[in-house]
């Protein structure tokens, strides 16, 4: 079973009680970065659970309690025999502790033991050195007996006594001098093949040797006297050199470290892509937003002198009377959506409302007080409420043509409603293709850069604009001179009624990725601005954003010369946050990434309901919903089922707080109530019927949406 490597991730999180950064790599063995507390796991594909968790937790362990030192420099011990005894002083630490990953630690080496990771199947424990058992010991003692002599014990007891990292070089000097030590005498030993190789360390060099007992033989005796005087003499330096000027003095290995270290490298998973780990750049958000009134300036430049000639007359007059009879009818959707949200802030300020005694007697009760105790007035207190403010967000993307001014009519009737509730909004639409000076273009159109480049960091291309084209900022006069801008824009694109459009106004890519990144400083500069204390975020749109690139630092072998260059965002990317310390895996559909930048605002923002409204044509209806309720199920079939009544739906499974489905026809549908002056009844029924019909959709949608901005 694959081990999901993020869960494991938060698992080390939550167990190093900070926000620490976690990566996993494409590196053989774990490392801690104690200084800048970066944990870097390798990409243990093979590992089950247990030992993934055992894993975790030991390289936590040494988060927590190994120090950042240079005790190289300080103590000449090997680093094996160091690293012993602070993996028994560590896992005794996480083990105390988190006292339930206990088990996970013994079910962890017994399966690394019975796969024989520390290749001893065919050793004799008895016949290695003491560090080896003492790793063992304190690793699988519990599934294999581990045998120490008495003397041995004194040194197992200090390594399990330790509590600082400076009782743990002094235990691993002990540790490596015992076995230096012994590996010396057995030297001796092999030498002088009389002695004792069951001696303590050091005691060759305490006492000489004694005589062998002699048996109660007689020829015994002498035999054991012939050998004495043999261990007395000096060798010949002439015929047979000396052990130590033969050879250099052996270090004393602990095998089963290096064998456990090569074993590790069975788990890992080298062939798989190593894991990316990027961040949302620092944007200057004054850098990406168009200013409300550039835009509309330019429209009035485009069109000032223009659409008083005959040419163009007519079509000005026409879109202009459009939206007349448009903004008529949809005072209906307006006045239901206020009426609505009145209901809603009414219960929910009663739902606060509490009530309390005033401590003045209630004359209108004074006769009542024979049996009633309750004689004082009281009074109902109601909490404030939050007060409200909307982001719009306004797919401008080519995609959008056919389906633009549907959109902006959903759009227009929000804005007339926040405009009737003095609801402070902003209006924001995406696209790639207005201008931001006249300085020399660079590759992507533009010279203005918003955020400092370098590695690591989730591309912004500088030809990314938002434009404001709407804004609660100015007056009622100036709001429906800006809102009848929009409205040609859109009318133009969505008919055959072609007037000339706006510098930067034209339809263009679909940066809904690089929008959703932006959102991330412009939703807390404007809860700063307008100091409202709920925002809601709405993102109107008709399909996926493009795919991503991010910066990378490479290496020209050419030149010898570092560069940053760029990489398009692939399935092995995680977004990095470090406000929170979660990571978001990327690994998905390119049409899902936008869902994957909605979980990261809803963390960064909890108190912003993201919505969504998707505008729909019936034949597009069917993949978006397979795309987020799957091809079968209850899910689907209801969601499909509102869909054919209703030509709407709501999907609560993707990044959006919810997500509206919306058919085109059902918005486009003409609202009024008209018949002939000689209808039938039948007509007349029919006509009102369908009538109610254009008007179900919108107001099961609106008040779902007030439900959440209420």
């Amino acid at each position: 079973m694959t081990v999901n490597q993020e869960i494991k991730s938060g698992l080390a999180k939550l167990l190093a009680m900070e926000n620490i950064v976690v990566e996993h790599r494409n590196v053989e063995t774990a490392s801690f970065d104690v200084q800048n507390r970066i944990l870097v796991l390798p990409m243990w594909k093979y590992a089950s659970e247990d030992v993934y968790d055992m894993l975790v937790g030991h390289e936590v362990g040494h988060a927590l309690h190994t120090p950042d030192r240079n005790w190289i420099a300080e103590r000449k011990i090997p680093p094996q025999f160091v690293n012993i005894v602070e993996d028994v002083r560590i896992e005794k630490k996480i083990k105390e502790r988190y006292v339930g990953i206990v088990k996970n630690f013994n079910r962890a080496y017994k399966e690394l033991h019975d796969q024989d990771f520390f290749q001893i199947k065919d050793d004799d424990l008895d016949d290695m050195n003491l560090a080896d058992r003492v790793n063992l010991h304190f690793k699988i003692g519990m599934h294999e007996t581990i045998s120490f002599s008495e003397e041995e014990l004194n040194v197992v007891r200090r390594i399990d006594s330790c509590n600082s990292f400076d009782d743990v070089l002094d235990a691993a000097e002990e540790l490596y001098l015992y076995c230096k030590q012994k590996i010396q005498n057995n030297d001796q030993v092999n030498s002088n093949p009389n002695q004792s190789s069951n001696e303590p360390p050091g005691a060759g060099d305490m006492m000489e040797v004694e005589n062998q007992t002699q048996d109660s033989k007689d020829d015994d005796s002498e035999e054991g006297n012939a050998d004495q005087k043999d261990l007395n003499q000096q060798p010949d330096p002439s015929s047979h050199e000396s052990d130590e000027e033969s050879q250099p003095d052996q270090e004393p290995e602990a095998k089963t470290m290096n064998a456990f270290e090569e074993s590790m490298e069975q788990l890992v998973d080298k062939i798989g892509s190593e894991n990316v780990y990027l961040e949302f750049p620092d944007i200057n958000v004054d850098d990406v937003i168009i200013d409300n009134q550039l835009i509309h300036d330019n429209c009035k430049d485009m069109w000032e002198d223009i659409e008083h000639e005959e040419r163009w007359s007519s079509r000005f007059e026409h879109i202009d009377n459009a939206y007349q009879e448009f903004k008529s009818s949809a005072k209906r959707e307006v006045s239901y959506l206020i009426k609505e949200f009145e209901c809603r802030k009414s219960a929910d300020a009663y739902a606060r409302a509490s009530i309390s005694r005033t401590g003045v007697l209630d004359c209108s009760k004074l006769h009542t007080y024979k049996y009633n105790e309750d004689l004082f007035k009281k009074v109902t207190t109601f909490s404030d409420g939050k007060n409200h403010g909307l982001v719009f967000v306004l797919d401008w993307s080519g995609s959008m043509g056919r389906v633009l001014l549907d959109t902006v009519k959903q759009l227009f009737n929000l804005i007339w409603f926040c405009k009737r509730e003095s609801i402070p909004f902003e209006v924001y639409a995406f696209t790639c293709e207005f201008p931001k000076g006249d300085e020399l273009f660079d590759e992507y159109g533009c010279s203005s850069k918003s955020y400092e480049e370098r590695g690591g960091l989730i591309e912004i291309p500088q030809w990314f604009s938002l434009m404001n084209i709407l804004t609660h900022t100015v007056n009622s006069k100036v709001l429906d001179d800006q809102m009848k801008n929009i409205w040609r824009i859109a009318y133009s694109f969505s008919t055959w009624y072609d007037i000339p459009t706006p510098v930067g106004m034209s339809l263009s890519g679909t940066p809904l990725n690089e929008t959703m990144i932006s959102l991330d400083k412009i939703i807390p500069a404007f809860r700063k601005r307008t100091k409202v204390q709920k925002v809601q975020c709405i993102v109107l749109t008709d399909g996926e954003a493009q795919s991503l690139k991010y910066h990378v630092d490479l290496y020209d072998y050419r030149t010898h010369k570092r560069y940053l260059g760029r990489r398009g965002v692939k399935t092995n990317c995680m977004i990095r946050n470090r406000k929170n310390g979660k990571t978001y895996s990327l690994n998905v559909d390119w049409n899902e990434q936008v869902d994957v930048f909605l979980r990261y605002l809803r963390d960064n923002h909890p108190d912003v309901n993201f919505i969504g409204f998707r505008l729909l044509e019936s034949r597009d209806a069917g993949n978006f919903i397979r795309n987020y309720c799957g091809y079968y199920g209850d899910l689907h079939d209801s969601t499909m089922s509102s869909w054919r009544k209703s030509k709407s739906f709501t999907i609560t499974t993707s990044g959006y707080h919810k997500y509206f489905g919306i058919s085109t026809s059902a918005v486009s549908d003409d609202s009024k109530f008209t018949v002939p002056d000689d209808a039938t009844k039948a007509q007349i029924k029919t006509a009102f019927m369908k009538n109610l019909d254009s008007k179900k959709t919108n107001k099961k949608i609106l008040r779902e949406f007030v439900e959440l901005i209420a």
